[in-house]
């Protein structure tokens, strides 16, 4: 968590500095031809197109990737998408940049070429040989390089995707589970993998038919227990891609032992926010309607999940409170889960905060008020008023809200049963009547 917070701070440190850079470019005259024609911005990367006029790289790839095939000065058809690298601009740039450094500017620094898809292709090749003959240092240094590449921009992460880079990787690390689980010499190998493959899905049918195997979710559940942060929080993220893709994952992964227990762990202690996230994820995938749903709803149940997303909703932020209304959204659809829920003290009150929260916070908040009201109303009814949650004022703010019409009728129902407790609120008149509403 330390970790995590300094790195946040380096981050916002990092926005400012860069607003306050653009603040001082736009008080210097910035000559014409070092602007990008589309976004007569400084260039950072200009490369020169078919047609000779010079573009900033990232401008002219989402201009091609928006479906345009003509060069925007020019107005011509580009029969050639090749990108050749101005470094005469280039080079200008940077001396302007340095002359320019008292007021502020800092000079560009020298853009890596993008890597191409034959180099991809290359790295493809090697990987699936390094595989087929078991050599794992070579393909260790192999998928490094891949991520080094993916490190540098989205267009090298886009050309890996897009020339095979998910499946090999895939296919590597299913090849090299059952060594490492025997021997923990391939472990390093593994991490390296999983590391890259948060970022290459979609991967493809086979890819995932591979990776959602029996072997390779056990291998997944075994690092969850025994592997260190960054290759812990690198499966539950994999895990998570590869459950809310198809439900028979669900279900593989529902029959492993140990695997309610290892998400449970991961949220009683965070390793990141992240991790928090994906593994609240895989669990509402879990839980989520379906064969096997009310097995495993019991199963967390029994595990003591409810107290732990109870907890994360007083103290999670924004993005985590909404996966953690998800989820025990979902253990109250099971008898079970909605008397445990009774049982905890904070229910009521967190569920009444959550819904001035944000739009799905109150979807899932009223939706999982609706569902413990319906047998027990008059119960807990009562416990929302002696706690002084003003129930009125949160329900008759959400109707004025857009909203889903099933939200809005359950958040009626809700105040008809609130309707015999009207007296007692001081939010509005006690004449008003609710029954008809």
């Amino acid at each position: 968590m330390l970790a995590w917070t300094r790195r946040r701070a380096v981050e916002a440190a990092t926005r400012q500095k860069k607003i306050n850079h653009n603040l001082e470019m736009d008080e210097i005259a910035i000559p014409q031809h070092f602007r990008c024609p589309i976004t007569l911005d400084l260039m950072k990367d200009p490369v020169i197109l078919l047609t000779g006029i010079t573009y900033d790289r990232e401008s002219i790839d989402k201009w091609v990737e928006d479906g345009n095939f003509t060069c925007p000065v020019t107005n011509q058809v580009l029969s050639s998408f090749d990108q050749i690298p101005n470094h005469f601009i280039r080079k200008m740039i940077q001396d302007w940049c340095v002359q320019n450094r008292s007021y502020g500017v800092q000079r560009i620094p020298t853009p890596r070429i993008p890597v191409t898809a034959f180099q991809v292709s290359d790295v493809v090749h090697r990987i699936r040989v390094a595989t087929e003959i078991g050599d794992y240092k070579r393909c260790k240094e192999l998928v490094k390089k891949m991520n080094n590449w993916s490190k540098e921009s989205e267009r090298n992460k886009k050309c890996i995707v897009e020339n095979g880079g998910g499946l090999v990787l895939s296919i590597a690390f299913e090849s090299f589970i059952k060594s490492s689980m025997e021997s923990c010499s391939c472990t390093d190998l593994l991490e390296e993998i999983l590391s890259a493959l948060i970022w290459v899905f979609p991967i493809g049918a086979e890819g995932e038919s591979r990776l959602g195997s029996e072997t390779c979710l056990r291998s997944m559940l075994w690092i969850l227990q025994n592997g260190n942060l960054s290759a812990i929080q690198n499966a539950v993220h994999v895990v998570k891609q590869l459950v809310s893709l198809d439900q028979s994952y669900v279900n593989k992964l529902a029959n492993i032992e140990g695997v309610v227990e290892a998400l449970i762990e991961l949220i009683k202690k965070p390793i990141c926010p992240s991790a928090t996230k994906a593994s609240l994820m895989v669990i509402f995938y879990m839980i989520s309607p379906s064969q096997v749903s009310d097995k495993m709803a019991t199963t967390f149940v029994e595990m003591g999940l409810i107290s732990v997303v109870i907890e994360i909703l007083v103290d999670g932020d924004k993005s985590i409170s909404d996966k953690a209304l998800g989820v025990l959204d979902h253990i109250c659809d099971s008898k079970q889960g909605r008397e445990k829920a009774y049982e905890n003290a904070l229910i009521m009150p967190v569920l009444f905060h959550k819904i001035s929260g944000s739009d799905l916070a109150s979807q899932y908040s009223v939706s999982i008020l609706w569902k413990l009201c319906k047998n027990n109303d008059t119960i807990i009814m009562a416990e929302a008023l002696q706690l002084k949650v003003d129930a009125f004022q949160k329900l008759l703010i959400l109707l004025q809200l857009s909203c889903p019409d099933t939200t809005k009728d359950k958040a009626k129902h809700l105040l008809k049963l609130l309707n015999f407790y009207r007296a007692n609120s001081l939010c509005f008149d006690s004449s008003m009547d609710f029954r008809y509403l």
